[in-house]
């Protein structure tokens, strides 16, 4: 769109303002208008138009890159977020759509530079300013792509071109990052940032998810010339956050999304919240009615064990707006956890109820934890809300997913689970909570809370009496170790850290007799490795955790891989750090 701006003016448009109240028609579109636009459409999604954002996005997507791309990301999101097949079919197709578009703008080699490129790579200097940026573009719809191609289905083929389209943007924002140097001097300012942003957020992404995974399957991408940093990406990610373009929000919520979900589940220690709200404040100043951004906002009070904060936070957040009630289904999910960490079991089972009758993403785990909350409550209570506790047990294992070709394991650990709970009485009540609580991390959530891991403690010490009292031969071992794992992670977070010692210790020495649970004894491990971690020996530390790697087939097995990892990342990186500064 030929516009007759001023450089102010262009600047201007970047600081994401409110949208228009009424959107003007473009005639024609060039780079410097797509680039607009798409600020007016991020300030309408930011706003909670989400329908308006797509409806004036979708005349150009066959025709603009940058119209192209955010039309695709909202689809994706979309679709991620209903999880319905017919989304995530219509966000594919769509997809193809926009690599096309965004095909179309790149560079087209001559036969003789296709012939040479197989042995050096032509440079950039060539490169016209829409070029460059398609390069960006199309890297970008590529991994939207990968990503939702990975979970359309369950078949090796799926996997094969989520893989492939990983890949190729993965070279292309490493030959976009080579190019930077060259054309800095040759690009105007303003699109120049543009695509600079656009080459740290994907390198950011790139290196963050790659130094997430296990070493065993790092060692691999290596070998075909993947490398992951996690100090870069997140480097990467904040250079790119603090700049004004449209990638700059891009950049604000991978970050919030690594920070928030991420590094807690693979064990990472995520302490500078701080800098997240720093993050944050200035486009909850811009917008503060954005139901994505206050979500995280409370997100982040969950993370600080303020609980209270962000139950009033998520209820807010829910009232903001109801034309993308999966948004709600996130504050649903965040509500129900605080209330458990708190133990008020009824309104946590409200808004698991509410979860497992209105969203699709994994009805196995709604099941299984509305079940477990049910069991926390007086047996009255389901007969008065017409549940039936064996009943919601038995629907498990008719509803796993299948992501990447495989069930999540949390969905198979929750079936391995159902069948002992729906088929037999030789359980106590606790037992499901507990176990789904460590699973999902609720015991490192509630770390800064110790008036709340003392009130977890007197549940673990009433089961561990309870089996005392109660021994069932088959499965007395296996709920005995569970307690002491349990126990030992309360008091390790008490600070009393031999009794902690003394726990976990009697799981590895009762490693022989369990028939059932044999995930607890590598679990274990990994946690006395971090106790001497917290006691500051680093060595036995490492010794520990290195412990778990001889154990395969266990329940939740990928989970404490991608932990082990991390952690010994972390703690080997703390030793280097310690013999540095004694020279």
């Amino acid at each position: 769109m030929a516009f007759a701006r001023t450089e102010a003016e262009s600047d201007d448009e970047d600081r994401f303002e409110d949208a228009f109240e009424s959107i003007p028609v473009a005639a024609t579109m060039d780079l410097s208008g797509a680039l607009e636009e798409s600020t007016v459409a991020l300030c309408l999604f930011l706003n909670n138009r989400f329908s308006e954002a797509q409806d004036f996005l979708r005349p150009w997507y066959k025709r603009s890159m940058y119209h192209a791309t955010a039309y695709g990301a909202i689809l994706v999101l979309r679709a991620l977020l209903t999880f319905e097949n017919k989304d995530i079919q219509q966000g594919l197709e769509i997809l193809k759509e926009v690599t096309k578009t965004c095909q179309n703008f790149r560079k087209r080699p001559s036969l003789l530079q296709s012939l040479s490129h197989l042995i050096f790579k032509p440079g950039v200097e060539s490169m016209t300013e829409a070029e460059l940026h398609a390069e960006i573009c199309y890297a970008e719809c590529l991994l939207l792509k990968a990503g939702l191609t990975f979970i359309e289905d369950e078949t090796m083929l799926s996997c094969i071109r989520g893989g492939i389209s990983f890949g190729t943007s993965y070279h292309i924002y490493r030959d976009c990052q080579q190019a930077v140097p060259q054309i800095q001097s040759s690009q105007p300012a303003k699109a120049f940032r543009h695509f600079e942003e656009g080459v740290r957020f994907g390198l950011g992404i790139f290196n963050l998810l790659l130094s997430l995974l296990p070493e065993r399957a790092l060692r691999l991408l290596n070998f075909v010339g993947y490398t992951g940093d996690r100090d870069l990406g997140l480097s990467l990610l904040h250079e790119g956050a603090a700049g004004i373009s449209v990638r700059a929000v891009m950049c604000t919520l991978t970050l919030l999304i690594y920070h928030n979900y991420l590094a807690l589940v693979f064990g990472i220690e995520a302490d500078d919240f701080d800098s997240l709200e720093d993050l944050l404040a200035p486009y909850l100043a811009k917008f503060p009615k954005c139901a994505i951004l206050r979500f995280y906002a409370a997100r982040i009070d969950v993370m600080k064990g303020l609980f209270g904060t962000a139950q009033a936070k998520l209820r807010e957040c829910v009232l903001l707006q109801d034309e993308w009630r999966e948004i709600h289904h996130l504050c649903y999910w965040e509500l129900m956890w605080t209330y458990i960490f708190e133990q008020d079991w009824r309104y946590a089972y409200h808004y698991a109820n509410l979860l497992h009758q209105h969203n699709r993403w994994s009805k196995t785990t709604y099941s299984f934890l509305k079940a477990s909350v049910l069991c926390m409550l007086p047996g009255d209570f389901a007969k008065e809300a017409g549940e039936d506790v064996r009943s919601l047990f038995m629907q498990v294992k008719f509803q796993k997913l299948k992501i990447g070709g495989r069930t999540p394991p949390t969905e198979k650990f929750a079936d391995l689970k159902c069948k002992r709970y729906s088929g037999t009485g030789s359980w106590h009540a606790a037992q499901p909570i507990l176990e789904m609580m460590y699973i999902w991390s609720g015991f490192r959530m509630i770390a800064k809370r110790l008036d709340l891991v003392a009130r977890w403690m007197v549940i673990i010490e009433r089961e561990e009496e309870a089996l005392r009292e109660c021994q069932n031969p088959e499965y007395f071992t296996d709920d005995q170790c569970l307690v002491k794992l349990l126990k030992g992670c309360c008091l390790k977070y008490l600070d009393r850290l031999w009794k902690a010692e003394q726990c976990f210790g009697e799981v590895i020495r009762n490693e022989k007799l369990l028939k059932f649970d044999r995930y607890l004894v590598p679990y274990a491990y990994y946690e006395l490795g971090l106790l001497f971690h917290q006691k500051g020996d680093g060595e036995k530390a490492l010794a520990y955790i290195e412990r778990t790697k001889a154990y395969k087939d266990y329940s939740m097995e990928s989970r404490l891989q991608f932990r082990v990892h991390a952690a010994l990342q972390h703690i080997s990186g703390t030793l280097a750090k310690d013999a540095s500064s004694d020279l």
